[in-house]
């Protein structure tokens, strides 16, 4: 079942650091980590279900081929992790960061990733569906080829951004500015092309 609001007030593991760790393949359910430090800990294709880290440093982690479900990362910083893979549905990432992460192929399924900040990533060909992504920031990003379909980007931060023949369609593009955003042969319905047009200054009758 999705991740309660109140998932962080579970008994929880709180300021432990763990460096040079080998979690291959663990499947970690129902835990909660608050401001815990990650080091070199190798979570390839560990598991997580109902998981919560509040507040959490992972630094250089693997994540490769790692699946999440129902699980949150909230106001988690993440440094030169390798997310390789990774599939994340149903999950609350809300207010992390990351910072010179390997991100491709990512697999984003629903959750909340409102608040997070992917400043310059490299996230060409990743799948996005049906997520929450109020006021992420993707400022220089590159999204191309990628499919970003039916997500709430109202509020994004987008100037330098790529989108070039990604699959946009049925996402908020009311913080697109084409005039800063780059969409070239990027796949839109026609109602959301209107909004694109306003955000130009065109009126569309």
């Amino acid at each position: 079942m999705p991740v309660a609001d109140d998932a962080v007030e579970r008994e929880a593991v709180c300021d432990v650091e763990f460096s040079d760790e080998d979690w291959y393949g663990e499947e970690l359910v129902d835990r909660a980590y608050r401001r815990c430090t990650f080091s070199y800990v190798d979570l390839t294709e560990a598991v997580t279900r109902g998981t919560v880290f509040d507040e959490c440093t992972f630094g250089n982690v693997k994540f490769n081929a790692s699946q999440h479900t129902d699980s949150a990362f909230l106001r988690c910083t993440f440094t030169r992790c390798n997310l390789f893979d990774a599939e994340f549905t149903g999950c609350k990432l809300v207010g992390s960061v990351f910072s010179d992460c390997e991100l491709r192929p990512l697999q984003v399924l629903r959750g909340d990733w409102s608040f997070v900040t992917l400043s310059g990533a490299d996230l060409r060909g990743v799948a996005i569906r049906g997520a929450r992504m109020r006021e992420v920031d993707l400022s220089g990003a590159n999204l191309t080829e990628a499919t970003v379909s039916d997500v709430d980007l109202s509020g994004a931060q987008l100037r330098g951004a790529v989108f070039a023949r990604s699959d946009l369609r049925g996402s908020d593009l009311s913080a697109f500015d084409p005039r800063t955003v780059d969409l070239a042969g990027a796949i839109i319905r026609a109602e959301q092309a209107v909004v694109l047009a306003q955000a130009l200054g065109v009126e569309v009758r």
